[in-house]
């Protein structure tokens, strides 16, 4: 993320938060962070991608819209996904620390960038169809300043467009 992102824009890292660190007490880490976000004043902006099943960031389908951060377990999709960035798909993790959709949910203002074929049904999910726990991003619905960016591929299966 440094990499591709915070070292092309001009962010004050201390404005920046990171997921909790896995190591430690886990859930002692995942209080200190979500009193850090409101400490803070909130989320300004959030940006998310979305996964193949309409995950946003690691809230996989069954995931409600008032958890906050937490440890989840990765569906087979996500991990299959993912294996792009380890040497091997036995190399992934099978759980990963997530922000919740209700700590989601309070940020000002929300981007979600997707792109390609693979995300077309997850797109299609989340704008046509209902609020569902089984389509996570459904439930950006319900706040009121969020912004999709999207290609003509991940539009593919839109009807209403």
């Amino acid at each position: 993320m440094k990499k591709n992102l915070f070292d092309h824009v001009n962010i004050d890292q201390v404005n920046n938060t990171h997921i909790p660190n896995p190591i430690g007490n886990i859930e002692s880490n995942i209080v200190e962070y979500e009193n850090l976000i409101k400490k803070s004043g909130g989320i300004d902006l959030q940006i998310l991608g979305i996964g193949e099943n309409a995950h946003i960031a690691f809230n996989e389908p069954g995931s409600m819209d008032d958890q906050n951060t937490r440890v989840v377990d990765l569906t087979d999709s996500t991990v299959k996904a993912n294996s792009r960035y380890f040497k091997s798909e036995s190399d992934v993790p099978r759980k990963a620390i997530t922000m919740g959709i209700g700590t989601i949910l309070k940020s000002k203002k929300i981007i979600l960038l997707a792109s390609g074929i693979k995300k077309a049904k997850a797109i299609k999910d989340t704008i046509e169809g209902e609020i569902t726990p089984d389509v996570p991003s459904s439930f950006l619905k319900n706040h009121k300043d969020v912004t999709l960016i999207i290609d003509k591929d991940a539009a593919s299966l839109l009807e209403k467009f």
